[in-house]
Formats: C-alpha cells, sequence, structure tokens
C-alpha cells in the first residue's frame, strides 16, 4: 500500500485520521471534553472498532472509550512513519510493519495496544494490535524549534534549486506559511502552542507533497537527489511537530 499524502487545498489543511484521533482522546483523557463531542467529532457511525482480545469483534464507540478506561490508557500518541524513520513507533513488529504501510496509527499508552485505520469509502475500521508506547516522544517546544529550522534550511535549498521555477505553488506556500489557515474539521489541542505547531506541520507536509510531485520523472538523477536532500528533513520536521502537537498531555 502506497502511503497517503496529505491532501493539498489552500484553503484548509488535512489531518491524519490518527492525528485527530489522538488529539480528541487525550483532551477526553485530561477531562477537557465529553465523550459526546468527541463522538460526535471523530468516532461517529462511520468509525468501526475491532478491540476485543485483539480480535475482530466491533466495538461501538461509547464502548470503546468505556475499554479505554477499563484499561487505564493514560495517554494517546501518533506514529506518523515513513520507511526508514519509524517516529512514534516502539514495537511490536507487526504493529509497526502495519503501521508502516498505512503510514498512520495511533499508541494506547497503559493497555499494551494501538490502533490502526483501514479507510473504505466513507467508513473508518480501526483494527486493534498489540503496542508499545516509544521511549520517547518529542515535546511540542523542541518540536516547533526544529520545524522552523528545517523550514529556514529548505527555504534556502529550494531557493537555490530554483523552486519557483520548477513549482511556483511550492514556492508561494513557503512564502505565505504565516497565513492562517484552518484544519478541515474540529480539532482539539491542549494548547495554543500546540495548535500552531500542528498547524505548522500540516503546511509544511502539504508542501513537501506538492514538492516531492515533481521528484523523478524526467529530471536528472543528480537532480532528483537534491530536492530529495532538501525534502526529506522537512518531512522529518513536519511529522515530528504533528506527533509532538497531537501527542502532548499538556500542550508543552
Amino acid at each position: 500500500m502506497v502511503r497517503r499524502r496529505p491532501h493539498y487545498n489552500s484553503c484548509v489543511l488535512s489531518l491524519a485520521a490518527s492525528a485527530r484521533l489522538a488529539c480528541w482522546l487525550n483532551a477526553w483523557l485530561r477531562g477537557a471534553v465529553s465523550a459526546d463531542s468527541l463522538i460526535a467529532a471523530v468516532m461517529g457511525r462511520q468509525t468501526v472498532v475491532a478491540f476485543g482480545g485483539f480480535g475482530t469483534t466491533p466495538l461501538p464507540p461509547a464502548l470503546l472509550l468505556g475499554q479505554l478506561r477499563a484499561e487505564k490508557v493514560s495517554r494517546v500518541s501518533v506514529a506518523l512513519p515513513v520507511p526508514g524513520d519509524p517516529l512514534g513507533l516502539a514495537g511490536p513488529a507487526a504493529f509497526n510493519a502495519e503501521v508502516l504501510d498505512t503510514g498512520e496509527g495511533v499508541v494506547l499508552h497503559g493497555s499494551g495496544r494501538g490502533l490502526v485505520p483501514h479507510t473504505l469509502g466513507s467508513t473508518t475500521r480501526w483494527e486493534a494490535m498489540a503496542a508499545e508506547p516509544p521511549a520517547y516522544l518529542p515535546d511540542v517546544g523542541s518540536a516547533d524549534r526544529s520545524l522552523r529550522e528545517a523550514i529556514r534550511v529548505a527555504a534556502t535549498e529550494l531557493a537555490d534549486l530554483d523552486v519557483a521555477a520548477w513549482n511556483a505553488d511550492v514556492a508561494d506556500e513557503l512564502m505565505n506559511l504565516r497565513t492562517p489557515v484552518p484544519f478541515d474539521g474540529a480539532v482539539t489541542f491542549p494548547s495554543p502552542a500546540a495548535a500552531t505547531t500542528a498547524v505548522q506541520g500540516a503546511r509544511c507536509l502539504t508542501i513537501v507533497a506538492m514538492a516531492w510531485r515533481d521528484v523523478g520523472g524526467a529530471l536528472s538523477a543528480t537532480v532528483a537527489a537534491r530536492r530529495h536532500e532538501a525534502l526529506a528533513p522537512l518531512d522529518h520536521a513536519a511529522r515530528n511537530a504533528l506527533v509532538a502537537a497531537c501527542s502532548s498531555p499538556d500542550g508543552r
């Protein structure tokens, strides 16, 4: 399966289903939102969860939340890995492979489980698997600083590669990163800092997706390699920012 990349829309930002779910579940765990609000936002009729005993029995959202309480889930973290960069993953191998295949997943800290989304049409089925929490998760402050530095470096390197000539949209988006853009659905973050970091991370992922569309094809191997080298650190920093913002219990 090809890893899903965010769909680009200059008016709204898309957010990975796992990132959105992690945000809402963390808000619910800390008492910031009600179960009804969470279910209405991300776990309505179009979501099915196979959870019981790591089996395939679907659980309605309300029963799933009860199960999370019973298993003393303390935190939910998002995994947004790519091959060679298992961001948010700690094993076991079967869970890592499944999340790498889909490009995203969540880890339920305290339960020994994780959830992997599989979308067909308007229905998302979250499969439960054995999963371990990562030993390290980035904090919002350090992730934000790393992203800002990655933006600075990428902008300089892409300018040297004359990005405006081969993709004017990428050049425009790099220039307009400070322009406010909303997400394409309700999201709740633990702090304004986390929200800002998540928005910038999502925007940078759209920029990377736009730029990577032009890598390959008729390009020489040398030019393609230079563009990839310019984009890969920004891709990692953007995913790292989203992991930090959406996995943080307190927004710091």
